[in-house]
């Protein structure tokens, strides 16, 4: 189910840019890409049921919290950065997206690590939330698993932000 979420998320997103910019439908694309919430809510039950019912844990279902968390976290950039790509390989109505480099590739760098820390607290905050309603260390143990690693995944990821600040990514020169 959780591959199955994450092909449909996509594939609405396709849609939706397909809808907007190639067929014309604007109204169509804005509902095609509105349904990708839908899809983690869908994603959710599927995984909240599926534990009640005295599944084991597991890390599919962590991937679950994962994904939602993801999707609500990084949701509007991602679509934001699929959305210029597909105007511009797919339907060359804008300029090529632009390499940051500096300080500006810097800040631009730490946002999405922001935005990682609030798919991570939302992620996490699902997690501890099923730990709880579960009450059986048993059946959570790779829940409580999937946290330690997406904790060490945080903080790799901090750390590559503040390289970026310290040592500025340098632009590319044109040969």
């Amino acid at each position: 189910m959780i591959i199955g979420c994450e092909i449909a998320f996509w594939v609405f997103i396709l849609l939706g840019l397909t809808s907007r910019y190639i067929l014309k439908l604007e109204k169509l694309g804005m509902l095609l890409l509105a349904c990708t919430p839908v899809i983690d809510l869908i994603l959710l039950i599927v995984t909240g049921v599926d534990l009640y019912k005295g599944a084991i844990a597991t890390t599919a279902h962590a991937l679950a919290a994962v994904y939602i968390g993801v999707s609500i976290g990084f949701g509007k950039s991602m679509i934001a950065w699929v959305d210029t790509r597909f105007k511009y390989y797919v339907t060359k109505q804008v300029v090529a997206p632009i390499k940051l480099s500096g300080m500006e590739h810097a800040r631009h760098y730490s946002k999405g690590f922001v935005r990682h820390l609030v798919a991570y607290g939302i992620g996490c905050g699902l997690l501890v939330g099923v730990i709880y309603i579960v009450n059986d260390t048993s059946r959570t143990e790779a829940l409580m698993n999937m946290m330690k690693i997406w904790s060490v995944i945080l903080g790799v990821d901090l750390m590559i932000t503040a390289s970026y600040f310290m040592w500025p990514r340098q632009e590319k020169r044109k040969a």
